[in-house]
């Protein structure tokens, strides 16, 4: 048997905690390594037990879940893939949780399915956006006025990211248009007549060349850097 996907469940309700351990505990390849109440303790913890994913509160005493996310992703030694989990639909979280590097948005009312293929699909390194999310993340995308909502220091570090992408090939530049159109691996492969086995190796090499932990981060710079408009070439 494979290794099993190592959790970290960071939320100031220990009734919660014990809900989504009850729910994640209960597949084989799955298992809850720790729980913390707060975003400092969610730091230290992951530090010391290494969880490949991290699911994160917001509203949390002593550090919220965003700072906590910044922290995590900035500490070299963490590799985990965190998954903001908020009561919270609003825009200000989302787009902070993405720009401090979370993987993945999920409310707190979605289904117990919900939560197993999110900390599935992060541990793969695919990201996961509940659907109404990504419908507002490309929304935004596609109207890029400044906004409060996407801190200042996010909005001026665009202009030097571009200097961190090697250019794609064409059939690279084809998958990330359709990675930020939100399409699946398998709806993907279907668009462009190839095999599943080959739009992750595609997927493997634009994550590489951008620079980006996971699909998540990726969709969010190519449309960050313009690529999604005209994926082939980094901007000049």
């Amino acid at each position: 048997m494979s290794a099993r996907i190592r959790v970290l469940l960071v939320d100031d309700h220990a009734l919660l905690r014990a809900g989504f351990r009850t729910i994640l505990e209960t597949q084989p390849d799955i298992a809850v390594v720790g729980e913390a109440s707060t975003g400092a303790e969610a730091v230290t913890k992951a530090s010391a037990l290494r969880p490949d994913v991290i699911t994160m509160d917001v509203q949390m005493p002593d550090m919220d879940g965003i700072e906590a996310t910044r922290r995590l992703v900035a500490d070299p030694t963490v590799r985990s893939a965190i998954a903001i989990v908020t009561t919270f639909d609003r825009d200000d979280y989302l787009f902070q949780a993405l720009d401090a590097g979370a993987s993945g948005f999920l409310l707190k009312n979605a289904g117990a399915e919900d939560l197993i293929a999110a900390v599935r699909a992060l541990a793969a390194g695919d990201g996961m956006l509940a659907p109404e999310v990504t419908r507002r993340v490309l929304a935004r995308f596609a109207n890029p006025a400044p906004s409060p909502d996407v801190p200042h220091a996010s909005r001026t570090r665009e202009r030097g990211e571009s200097a961190l992408i090697e250019p794609l090939t064409d059939r690279e530049a084809d998958v990330l248009a359709l990675l930020a159109d939100a399409r699946s691996n398998a709806e993907i492969a279907r668009a462009l007549f190839i095999g599943e086995a080959t739009v992750k190796t595609h997927v493997s090499r634009i994550l590489q060349k951008l620079g980006a932990r996971d699909r998540v981060q990726a969709v969010v710079l190519a449309h960050r850097l313009g690529l999604a408009e005209n994926p082939g070439r980094p901007p000049r």
